[in-house]
């Protein structure tokens, strides 16, 4: 998945452990997968009369301002339905569209922010690993066209998101129909503005500044659950693609602070309070804002909704 350029493509899902699962990553972090793997990656827009889908939409207002924030995955399916009327309105009313990062597809500022941070020449990755974890990982890295050595420079955080998009594009995610590239080729074609909330630099840094012990964590949690990967985000677009916040819940936040408080605050809880002041800052304005996260974000009692309504805003809920 996400490779020495992001290696094979542009997957944001990172396995079924938090941080080595699928559903968590993919989720919670906006990084373009394709950028990393030096893939392109092209625009699938979807079409808007297939308005089957009830992905959850909220909406927070002033008296001369507007702002909804709409939960997204950040690879499917491409048959996977999202559209509805209700979303669709909202974001075409929209003034401006805010994403978590402007555009995931900057090859040319994320490769060598990966080189910076995901890259180790003086610690090769097989000393990390034991006889077992590295015959599982060349296994892998095999199931993607790779070989282990390819991955031998490349810190332990990089290869675990390398290696988990073999099994999510086995089972036909394709971050190409990722639901913030579809919203922003929409927001192109119609002009509109579009911000990030924080940058592909500061995604990367949220990984690459894990201890390395929860790196190997990681690392081994999709090694580990390779054959299995798919289970947990299988669940999670259903759920998310009917507005289930519940089970997105379960699955994507309440397991990932189980399986670690140090990335359950450093991918969801810090990154909602930054996201919650901008928000706040935003309301300040006027108009109509539209923006579009990964569903972890608006999901559990460190959500963005909670942390604004902490701030004095009623999050009402529209769909």
């Amino acid at each position: 998945m996400t490779t020495l350029e992001h290696l094979k493509t542009s997957t944001l899902a990172f396995g079924r452990r938090l941080m080595g699962t699928a559903a968590a990553a993919a989720l919670g972090l906006g990084l373009g997968l394709a950028v990393i793997a030096g893939a392109p990656a092209p625009v699938m827009a979807q079409d808007a009369t297939a308005q089957t889908g009830k992905p959850a939409l909220w909406v927070l207002r002033d008296a001369d301002s507007t702002i909804y924030l709409f939960g997204t995955v950040h690879l499917l399916r491409p048959e996977t339905v999202w559209n509805s009327p209700v979303v669709n309105q909202a974001f075409d009313s929209a003034d401006q569209i805010w994403f978590e990062i402007e555009n995931p597809d900057d090859q040319a500022a994320a490769i060598p922010l990966v080189q910076r941070y995901g890259i180790d020449m003086e610690t090769p990755l097989s000393s990390r690993l034991n006889a077992e974890e590295q015959g599982q990982l060349n296994t892998m890295a095999e199931a993607m066209g790779m070989t282990g050595a390819m991955l031998e420079p490349m810190r332990p955080w990089l290869a675990a998101l390398t290696l988990s998009i073999a099994p999510l594009t086995k089972a036909g995610y394709d971050p190409e129909s990722g639901v913030e590239l579809v919203l922003r080729a929409r927001a192109l074609e119609a002009g509109k503005p579009i911000d990030g909330l924080e940058t592909i630099d500061e995604q990367l840094q949220i990984l690459a500044g894990m201890s390395e012990d929860a790196q190997m964590d990681f690392l081994r949690s999709v090694l580990s659950d390779y054959e299995n990967a798919t289970v947990e985000l299988d669940r999670l677009v259903d759920a998310w693609a009917i507005g289930d916040v519940e089970t997105l819940e379960a699955i994507g936040v309440t397991q990932m602070r189980a399986e670690g408080e140090e990335f359950y605050q450093g991918l969801l809880v810090k990154r909602n309070a930054n996201w919650a002041g901008q928000i706040d800052t935003m309301m300040d304005g006027e108009g109509v804002i539209f923006i579009a996260v990964g569903a972890a974000h608006l999901a559990g009692d460190d959500s963005v909704q909670a942390l604004l309504e902490q701030r004095g805003y009623t999050v009402e809920r529209v769909q």
